[in-house]
Order: structure tokens, then C-alpha cells, then sequence
């Protein structure tokens, strides 16, 4: 069975550079409060080189890994590894991609699109797991365009 890839983007006012810097260091602000880890998130860390991590920290300073970083190309491209199963736990075994691209816009702005793929791996889950996921990465880009948008305001005031 193949599933196809969840796309979806969004425009930012936050300039290429600033757009790529918050998206990945400063997930933190943007992702929000539904994450995988069974205590409340104090920090959402994108490490940013080729085989560095992608995980959330607790205030305890527990750490939930969700996968890990593929490609790193700023300002433009980020590949992040997800390797969280369909209960949203991580699984080393398993690895869906996603693909997130920054672009500038003529209004000075930042498109910044988002495919994830390979969802087929997450077998007899998949159809039910990308629904979730189909339904998920537009809210967090929603949040992540208000972030920034706000963020972009408060540098500027």
C-alpha cells in the first residue's frame, strides 16, 4: 500500500533567514503543548548538523527523542527523520521524512512548505497515522506563522 506524502504550506512576513532561524531553533515557542512525552515539554531541540536530534525536554530534564536531522541546508531545506510510531512513541526502527523548504516571497515574506513522507512504513497503521498527521502539521505551521508573525512584530516595535 502507498500513502501519499502530507503536503501543506504557509507564508510568513518573517524574512528567509529569520524564518528557517525560528522554525528550527526555536521550536520551543511555536510547537505548542501536544507532544509525545507523558510530562508537559520545557523545550522542543532541532540539533542543527546532519545526525543531530530532534527531541523534546521535560522540566525534569527527561528527554523524548521524535527522530533526527537528515539534511541541513540553511536557510532553505531541513529533512528531519520522524521516527515516532503510530502512538506517537519512539521507534529506531522506524523512519518517515520530513521535508520542510524556505522561500522567499515578492512581499518580502517567507513561503515555508512542508511534505511528509514515506508514511507507508507505519504498515498496518498508516492509513489511520496519516490522518493524524494530515490533520496535525497544518495546525503546528498555523502556530508556527503566528509565532513568527508576533515575533517579527515585537523585533520590529
Amino acid at each position: 500500500m502507498t500513502i501519499a506524502p502530507i503536503s501543506c504550506s504557509v507564508e510568513t512576513r518573517s524574512p528567509l533567514p529569520r524564518a528557517f532561524e525560528l522554525f528550527t531553533t526555536n521550536m520551543t515557542g511555536w510547537w505548542g503543548s501536544r507532544t509525545p512525552a507523558p510530562q508537559p515539554a520545557v523545550a522542543v531541540v532541532i540539533e542543527p548538523y546532519v545526525g543531530g536530534r530532534w527531541f523534546e525536554r521535560a522540566a525534569d530534564g527527561e528527554e523524548t527523542v521524535w527522530g533526527g536531522v537528515l539534511v541541513w541546508e540553511p536557510p532553505h531545506r531541513l529533512v528531519l527523520g520522524w521516527q515516532l510510531d503510530s502512538r506517537f512513541v519512539y521507534d529506531p526502527d522506524l523512519l518517515t521524512e520530513v521535508e520542510i523548504t524556505f522561500t522567499p516571497i515578492p512581499a518580502g515574506g517567507t513561503r515555508v512548505a512542508l511534505e511528509h513522507r514515506n508514511l507507508d512504513r507505519f504498515g498496518a497503521d498508516a492509513v489511520a497515522t496519516a490522518g493524524k498527521i494530515g490533520t496535525g502539521w497544518p495546525r503546528q505551521l498555523g502556530q508556527f506563522v503566528q509565532f513568527a508573525d508576533r515575533t517579527r512584530h515585537e523585533i520590529d516595535a
